[in-house]
């Protein structure tokens, strides 16, 4: 649409990037064909006039020339006028040296189709990924959603290994692959599931499948307007599809999938719901990144992200190292920027020293035993930190210095250098992954639950709150859990938010029906630490009645007898299973 014709009075939607996410039964659909006709007669109507060439137009032209030859005849004509050229056997030589065919001479037949695909022989290794998922429930998490089916793409690499998105085989069941040009699906193996980076790495035992398909080389970070080409299988088709653009942005990006910050590429090309897990190659053939989302914005086209090679090597050597995916580590703090001059003079910092202020550091991280409040972090592992928080990354670019952290490894030690007090100290400090109050995934694991008289007690998690909220959870949640989602720290590995999801319907708590979500504090005077701790204390309570200290100064208290009797029965009106979940039990 043309952007002078908006329609008024329309509030713009604020950038919102996504996963080229899977789709489901009933969501999205192609690109209607009227739609593609529309587009195509708009650009006929606005192509500009042919071009003319440069110099003295030329009175005549004789038939049979191709336009580039009588183009490069007119530029030729110079302050020497123009000189009759000569013949050399079927050719005819002009004066500057260049080669024009005869009239009636056939141009050089054009090349094979075969010669066409030989081009980027690295497209025979981009897959077709099927994959069948099967959610949990999160609001009833003894249950689990109904099975559906996604399509993405992937790429083959050395070692018998294929690479592809972590949200394309996210709970999956089943996972398949399927070659460029082969009618045959081939059953897939998850070997790793990096959710922080969103890469998956799986792997074929079928022979067959590896047969006559060179693996994908990676190439280097690309530079601005290198021309990149994303290939992979998105809707609109079921052939393979190529799209053609430039890196137009390097930088720190947020990654939806995981929830964290990584170095990604901003392309330009058109990336679409199935380019998922797809290679972006550079004009060479290497692979430089995989497509994993782009912005849905009213006022944006073509902005469409990828994970860069530095994260894919990080994942694979990880993976490498440990025989598992570790993630990729933290600094575990929270900072400030020093940018205010009066602020760098009062926290005691020389007029050559720069760097960022320390505001809180995780208890749970290894940095806790070292680093304070309001230090100064002015390098790490010798690479010096400006008062914005970047550092030097390539020539005239900068970065955050959360780009030095990601390409640590979990366990790994980092020097950190610190200004307390008007005293530089350095640390050696070991670095480990983030431990979140509510985590961003479950990576794979059934939710947490257990019940006593109807009470339905699980742990907060960002899918337990999209599952209860939607997708706008960040705005319909209730603000005590939002608070604690954005700004509380972990005091322990093991602290869990428990909540009681809901009240199963039942003579014996009558007048509780209406508590949902409202987080559990205490049980008999016993601070709650994890759901594990707070079934082990209600299992093993000898005590008349049974008091839990909600949220908003609430309690509420049962006859410990009657509810251990009660809670039988409504499991058997509800069908549910069991009192607890598996990892509760052991």
């Amino acid at each position: 649409m043309d952007p002078s014709k908006r329609k008024r009075g329309r509030k713009p939607k604020p950038p919102v990037a996504e996963t080229m996410d899977l789709q489901k039964p009933g969501s999205g659909a192609a690109p209607s064909p009227s739609a593609l006709d529309d587009g195509e007669a708009a650009s006929e109507l606005s192509s500009p006039r042919p071009l003319k060439g440069r110099g003295r137009p030329r009175k005549t032209r004789r038939q049979g020339r191709s336009a580039a030859a009588v183009g490069g005849g007119d530029d030729d004509v110079g302050d020497k006028g123009p000189s009759s050229p000569h013949r050399r056997g079927s050719q005819v030589v002009a004066a500057n040296g260049e080669v024009l065919p005869i009239v009636g001479v056939e141009p050089p037949p054009p090349p094979r189709w075969d010669q066409v695909v030989k081009v980027m022989p690295s497209m025979d290794a981009v897959v077709k990924v099927f994959c069948v998922h099967t959610e949990p429930n999160f609001s009833l998490p003894w249950q689990r959603k109904r099975q559906y089916s996604s399509s993405s793409s992937g790429f083959i690499i050395s070692g018998r290994r294929v690479l592809t998105n972590a949200h394309s085989v996210e709970h999956y069941t089943q996972v398949k692959l399927k070659k460029r040009g082969s009618d045959t699906k081939y059953v897939a193996t998850v070997l790793a599931i990096g959710t922080e980076c969103d890469i998956a790495m799986l792997t074929v035992s079928d022979d067959e499948f590896w047969e006559g398909v060179p693996p994908v080389e990676f190439g280097s970070l690309p530079a601005l307007q290198d021309a990149v080409t994303v290939v992979g299988y998105p809707i609109g088709g079921d052939t393979i599809s190529v799209t053609s653009g430039v890196v137009s942005r390097i930088e720190i990006l947020s990654y939806v999938h995981g929830s964290t910050e990584l170095l990604g590429l901003q392309i330009d090309a058109a990336i679409n719901s199935g380019n998922s897990g797809g290679p972006a190659f550079n004009d060479k053939g290497k692979c430089v990144g995989i497509a994993f989302q782009s912005l849905k914005h009213e006022d944006a086209e073509n902005i469409g992200y990828v994970i860069p090679t530095p994260v894919i090597m990080h994942f694979i050597q990880d993976y490498e190292k440990s025989g598992e995916y570790t993630g990729f580590p933290i600094l575990g703090v929270e900072w400030q920027k020093m940018e205010n001059p009066d602020l760098r003079k009062a926290m005691g910092m020389k007029s050559d020293q720069k760097g960022v202020r320390v505001r809180r550091v995780e208890p749970t991280a290894p940095e806790s035993q070292c680093l304070q409040p309001s230090d100064i972090i002015l390098s790490f592992d010798g690479v010096h930190i400006a008062n914005d928080g970047t550092v030097p990354f390539r020539h005239g670019e900068r970065i955050g210095f959360s780009y030095l952290v990601s390409q640590k490894y979990t366990g790994e030690k980092a020097v950190v250098k610190v200004l307390r007090n008007s005293k530089v100290h350095q640390f050696n400090i070991k670095l480990a992954t983030h431990k979140r109050l509510i985590p961003a995934h479950i990576k794979g694991k059934p939710p947490s639950y257990y019940i006593i008289a109807g009470f339905v007690f699980t742990t907060v998690s960002v899918p337990y709150l999209r599952s209860e909220y939607g997708k706008d959870y960040e705005y319909d949640a209730p603000v005590k859990l939002l608070d604690k989602h954005l700004h509380a720290m972990s005091q322990s590995p093991d602290e869990q938010l428990v909540v009681v999801s809901q009240v199963l319907v039942a003579d014996i708590n009558i007048g509780y029906e209406d508590i949902v979500n409202t987080q559990v504090l205490a049980f008999n005077g016993q601070p709650v630490k994890n759901l594990k701790s707070l079934a082990a204390m209600v299992e093993n309570c000898q005590e008349e009645f049974l008091q839990f200290d909600l949220e908003y100064q609430q309690i509420v208290v049962l006859e410990t007898k009657t509810a251990k009797a009660a809670t039988q029965d409504i499991l058997t009106t509800h069908c549910i299973p069991s009192a607890m979940s598996e990892d509760l039990m052991t």
